[in-house]
This record gives structure tokens, C-alpha cells and sequence, in this order.
């Protein structure tokens, strides 16, 4: 069995595809699991998405805490005999995968862009280095548990025709000691550049914070409204917040169009937005290494390039 969990719906839906691929290879079934209020509908959803089984497990946790679902997901496993896991590799998941595998004594890898069977063994790849190497790690053992970012697979085409089985049982984790005292959620002003289909960028190479209009006007003309930033902008200057922030310690991104203005291309950066469909850079030093990455390229002061373009787009757009 395949087993895919993730407290993000997005997430679990890219990994269903992933999961449905090994299932094939391994001759198994796929289980998404749903952890807390019964939601058949959501159930239904993930089957239409390639989940042969959803699994929920109902409990009377009003928050996240990683003992207690590391609890209630290891007994899920057991009662599924799940051999692969899938977690979503977000805040919550890369926390109750660690813990899940110290209650298996399974091994566990994190961060993985790519799962794959390699003679009768599992396999997953991880970006090492800030990028600059990947690392194959091999599971001797089972089960073999992966958390998979945003982002790394694309869901499989919805099919609400698809047919499958939903297991609703009441599960409680043994309790945990620790105390959940507050929780506030973070304002995000609206930004949400994991999930964006244009991205304009801006980095070092813009010598004031009002100048970061320009971006904000090109993203707006593109019907985009989306604008990203490089590590420096937004940890270094805090001219724009960390939800702008891509790159490998901040967002990962894989939009149809993404244009990186003023932006050197670090690997740092490039880890980020490397998924990108079609890659636009704008730097005005020919040998910047985000050109590397790029499928156009405009070598010019971003101050001349920008206005001109953002002209361009307008007249195009009519």
C-alpha cells in the first residue's frame, strides 16, 4: 500500500500522482488519509485525483500537534500494512514525518523532488548543496516514509467518474504533555506566490524600495499581480515580507511565466523558481548567472528595460 498524507489539500493532491505511479510499479493500492473531521467530500475529491482508498481517521483534536498525529498515523499504517509513505513537506508535515519515523524505526527522507522504483527498491532524490548536487538515497528497509515539497508533481487530470473506497474510524492518539497556549494565524496581505501562474521578480539590482513599483506595475499589466523577490529584498533590505521570498529558504515556485529583474541568479534563487515554465531575465551585467536559467534574456539597466517593456505589454494587451 501507498499512503499519502498531507494537512494541505493542494499538496496531497500533486503527491496522489506520484503515489498512483509507484502503486502501479509495485503492483499495491493508493490511500490518501484525512486526519480529524469526517469529510467524504473532500474523500471523494482525492479519489477523483487517483486515491483508490481514503482512509479517515476521526478524531476530537482541535489542533495540530506532531505526537499525538504521529500517533494516529503510525496506527494507520499499520492497519493498512502501508510499505511507502508520502508526506506533505510543508511546516506540519516535516515534523510528524520525523516522528513517525522514529515510532516505526523507519527511515525517512526529506525534502525529495523525485520517488522512483529502482530494482525492487525505493528511491528518492533530494536537491543538495543549495543546489548544487542531488543526492539519490536508497531504502533498505519498510516501510519507507518521504516528504514531498509544493509543487514537485503535477495532480493527475480529475476524474469524477473514478470509483472508491472510503474507511471512516475513530482513532485517538495516545496524548501529549505539551500545551498548545495561543495560536494566531499569519497575515499573508493576500500573497501567495506557490500558487501563482506569472511571477515577476526583483532583486538586488533595484537601488530603492520605491522603485519596486515597476514590478508591481509589469505583474499588474501581465494580469499576474503577482510579484516575487530574491532573498536580499526581503531578509537583508525588508523592503517587501518573507510571502515574496523565493528561493531554496524561502518559497518554491513553479509559475507559467516567471521574470527575475535585477536578480543575479544565485543558486540560492535558482533552487526556487527552476520549475518555472518560461524563464525572462533582465540584468544589465552580461555574464549574471540567472541567464543560465533563463529562456530570454535582456541584457539592459532594468530602469530602461522595464518602463519599455511594461509599454509594450500595454499596447499588446490593447
Amino acid at each position: 500500500m501507498v499512503l499519502v498524507y498531507s494537512d494541505n489539500k493542494n499538496i496531497t493532491i500533486e503527491m496522489l500522482s506520484k503515489a498512483a505511479e509507484l502503486a502501479k510499479e509495485t503492483k499495491k493500492k493508493v490511500t490518501a488519509t484525512i486526519i480529524g473531521k469526517a469529510d467524504e467530500n473532500l474523500a471523494k475529491e482525492y479519489i477523483s485525483y487517483g486515491a483508490d482508498k481514503v482512509f479517515i481517521a476521526e478524531t476530537n483534536l482541535k489542533d495540530f500537534k506532531a505526537e499525538e498525529y504521529a500517533d494516529i498515523l503510525s496506527k494507520i499504517v499499520k492497519e493498512t500494512k502501508s510499505e511507502i509513505i508520502l508526506v506533505g513537506s510543508n511546516k506540519n508535515g516535516k515534523e510528524l514525518a520525523a516522528r513517525l519515523g522514529g515510532l516505526l524505526n523507519a527511515g525517512c527522507i526529506v525534502d525529495s523532488n523525485n520517488v522512483y522504483m529502482k530494482n525492487n527498491k525505493l528511491l528518492a532524490e533530494r536537491i543538495v548543496y543549495s543546489g548544487n548536487a542531488i543526492a539519490v538515497n536508497q531504502f533498505n528497509s519498510k516501510p519507507a516514509i518521504v516528504t514531498i515539497p509544493s509543487k514537485a508533481f503535477d495532480p493527475l487530470k480529475k476524474d469524477t467518474s473514478r470509483k472508491g473506497e472510503v474507511t471512516k474510524k475513530k482513532i485517538d492518539g495516545e496524548k501529549s504533555n505539551s500545551k498548545i497556549v495561543k495560536v494566531t494565524e499569519m497575515k499573508t496581505g493576500g500573497v501567495n506566490v506557490e500558487d501563482a501562474e506569472i511571477i515577476v521578480s526583483c532583486g538586488r539590482g533595484f537601488k530603492n524600495k520605491d522603485d519596486i513599483k515597476l514590478v508591481q506595475e509589469l505583474a499588474d499589466v501581465l494580469k499576474g499581480k503577482t510579484v516575487g523577490c530574491s532573498r536580499p529584498i526581503a531578509a537583508d533590505m525588508k523592503w517587501l515580507s518573507e510571502e515574496h521570498w523565493i528561493g531554496l529558504s524561502g518559497h518554491k515556485v513553479k509559475p507559467k511565466l516567471y521574470i527575475a529583474a535585477g536578480i543575479s541568479g544565485q543558486i540560492q534563487h535558482i533552487a526556487g523558481m527552476r520549475d518555472s515554465g518560461i524563464v525572462v531575465a533582465i540584468n544589465k551585467d552580461p555574464d549574471a548567472l540567472i541567464f543560465k536559467s533563463a529562456d530570454y534574456g535582456i541584457v539592459g539597466d532594468l530602469y530602461t528595460v522595464l518602463p519599455k517593456l511594461i509599454s509594450a505589454v500595454k499596447e499588446k494587451m490593447g
